[in-house]
């Protein structure tokens, strides 16, 4: 087992041409591909365990933590909003929903224009267990952060957004704190 390991590690150091500060080619085999397909399922595998595990606490799960993330983060979105930033069915929305609002973690207001619209606030509960389920990923983001060296936060949040469906990225630029180029200076 210690050979196994030793040649993981090994095999996922950075390149030579990074230690010495030049950029690393891009990757360019399914070797390659597939190593990061399998680090990005194993790092959400570690991200969201401490938050599961509180979140168990409470009788909730990850699709409860999604929707009182985004609530909390923006007081006043509507159910739509939620919908279109989760791209999830209105069928399970209404399920999660109602157990974050019958439970006292989400209140839901009628909208001041349109009283057909539901626009939805953390009570202060739902504050508190949002901070803490933050604080608990931002520490697990800010150690890996750290680890991938100095320099290297912008480099990671153009990675992430690249990632997110071209289509979909003006809406998800909307709802974060600043530009994804000034990431690397919201850090502390």
């Amino acid at each position: 087992m210690a050979d196994i390991n030793s040649e993981l590690l090994n095999r996922h150091q950075a390149p030579a041409e990074q230690r010495a500060g030049r950029p690393a080619a891009a990757p360019q085999s399914d070797a390659q591909l597939i190593t990061f397909v399998e680090l990005l399922f194993f790092a959400y595998r570690d991200f969201t365990r401490e938050a599961d595990a509180v979140l168990s606490e409470f009788g909730l799960g990850r699709a409860h933590h999604r929707v009182l993330h985004f609530v909390n983060r923006h007081p006043g979105l509507r159910v739509a909003d939620v919908l279109d930033i989760l791209k999830i069915t209105k069928q399970s929305l209404a399920r999660v929903l109602k157990q974050l609002v019958d439970e006292g973690w989400i209140v839901q207001k009628a909208g001041a224009l349109d009283r057909r619209q539901r626009l939805l606030y953390a009570s202060e509960k739902g504050k508190a267990l949002s901070g803490r389920l933050d604080t608990l990923q931002m520490r697990r983001v800010a150690q890996a952060l750290e680890a991938a060296g100095p320099g290297n936060d912008a480099s990671v949040a153009r990675f992430l957004f690249a990632m997110i469906t071209e289509e979909e990225r003006t809406l998800v630029e909307a709802l974060l704190p600043g530009p994804v180029e000034a990431t690397a200076t919201h850090r502390k």
